[in-house]
């Protein structure tokens, strides 16, 4: 209900255009993130993990069109990143899962199925701490979609990845999404989305966005 209510607020605010080429992922949109790898989308679900810190799982998902997958796309904490500007190659970012309202977060604590680092879901509507702040490594000057970035934790150094082992029990056949130091499986792209377009938004009338592909 959250989810469908915000996604509801977006489109009041925004107006999607199908077929055009989006230039820039911006702050204030709401995307997936493919892991170029494994195919998956980054997902995540109101299930606690049953080791390590107990937050809320983060998985990748082969399912495209799986509404927990959704993450508002956010500033560093206290620093402003007004709805529709372009992400910069370099620039310390926040993803808010929709669903839950809780940020993609990690810390030392172990993953639960290989030994690396665990990727969790933290905070109270979208509120958390330094662990939820993430690098974004690219190409050029701004995060372009459909070109591959690397995630790296601010706090720890890792690099957000998907470890290609399988959960079973409640979250059967999602893949494990964890930090690592080696650069394997660490590539993402943006995809689906409600992307703001960065030159057309305006507060005060109605704004414009790209809709990159359907939700």
């Amino acid at each position: 209900m959250k989810s469908r209510s915000l996604l509801l607020l977006f489109q009041f605010f925004v107006y999607s255009v199908e077929g055009q080429q989006l230039q820039y992922v911006t702050c204030g949109s709401v995307l997936k993130l493919l892991n170029v790898d494994h195919s998956v989308r980054l997902h995540s679900h109101d299930v606690n993990y049953g080791t390590g810190s107990g937050q809320q799982s983060v998985t990748g998902t082969l399912q495209q069109d799986d509404i927990n997958s959704h993450w508002l796309l956010k500033g560093e904490t206290k620093k402003d990143c007004p709805r529709g500007k372009p992400v910069k190659c370099g620039d310390v970012i926040r993803l808010q899962h929709l669903a839950t309202n809780k940020n993609l977060h990690s810390h030392h604590f172990s993953s639960p199925l290989s030994d690396n680092q665990e990727v969790s879901a933290y905070g109270v509507n979208g509120e958390g701490d330094s662990g939820d702040h993430w690098n974004i490594i690219c190409d050029g000057e701004f995060w372009e979609p459909e070109k591959e970035v690397l995630l790296r934790h601010v706090d720890t150094d890792v690099y957000l990845s998907v470890s290609g082992r399988k959960y079973g029990s409640i979250i059967n056949k999602q893949m494990e999404v964890m930090g690592t130091n080696r650069m394997t499986s660490v590539h993402w792209k943006a995809s689906e989305g409600i992307y703001i377009h960065m030159n057309d938004f305006n507060p005060k009338h109605d704004a414009h966005s790209h809709m990159h592909t359907e939700l």
